[in-house]
């Protein structure tokens, strides 16, 4: 039995680069099933990032309709992908390796939320925008090359079927948005 402990230590691992990272993922329904405690862990980090958001460009003119939609996105999006992605798996003849695959991507998701949390730092420091936006860039490409890697790994793919995998995931995330956008 994996614990969260494991989940998040095989994310860091992969976001080092290492391989062997997947191996402290879970390979059973019920890890795939413990590693969406990922999506709590991160809502901290969401919430923030939508702040930081606001306190940059401006608040919404009704901040608690544009907070409950952001959530709403969140959870959908999160949660849609999630389902998106077992048929998915099931064309590429990856069924068996599905739930490897959510639980890496849930624990990545961690990953990824705290590197951008990081990269929003040089900003509320003051740094120049040339650093900022260096900063911001390498942890947005940080976190996709992240999310392609362990999706290699869990699902067993070559490099063109696990990009096409990242590239649903950001669709649905850039039409979430689209739409939140349009609401608020």
């Amino acid at each position: 039995m994996m614990t969260l402990t494991q989940g998040l230590q095989g994310a860091l691992l992969l976001a080092g680069g290492r391989a062997d990272g997947i191996e402290h993922v879970a390979w059973d329904r019920e890890g795939a099933a413990r590693s969406f405690w990922a999506l709590a862990l991160c809502l901290p980090a969401f919430l923030f990032l939508r702040l930081l958001d606001w306190a940059w460009t401006g608040m919404p003119t009704h901040p608690g309709h544009a907070t409950a939609l952001q959530l709403l996105a969140y959870v959908t999006g999160w949660l849609g992908f999630a389902v998106l992605s077992r048929p998915m798996a099931a064309a590429l003849g990856r069924e068996e390796r599905w739930p490897l695959f959510i639980a890496a991507w849930n624990w990545c998701n961690v990953v990824q939320y705290l590197l951008l949390v990081a990269a929003a730092i040089p900003r509320l420091l003051g740094a120049p925008e040339w650093l900022d936006e260096t900063v911001g860039l390498v942890a947005v490409f940080w976190a996709i090359w992240l999310e392609w890697y362990a999706t290699r790994l869990a699902l067993d793919l070559s490099r063109l079927p696990a990009a096409a995998m990242v590239m649903v995931d950001i669709l649905l995330g850039i039409g979430l948005s689209a739409v939140v956008a349009s609401l608020t």
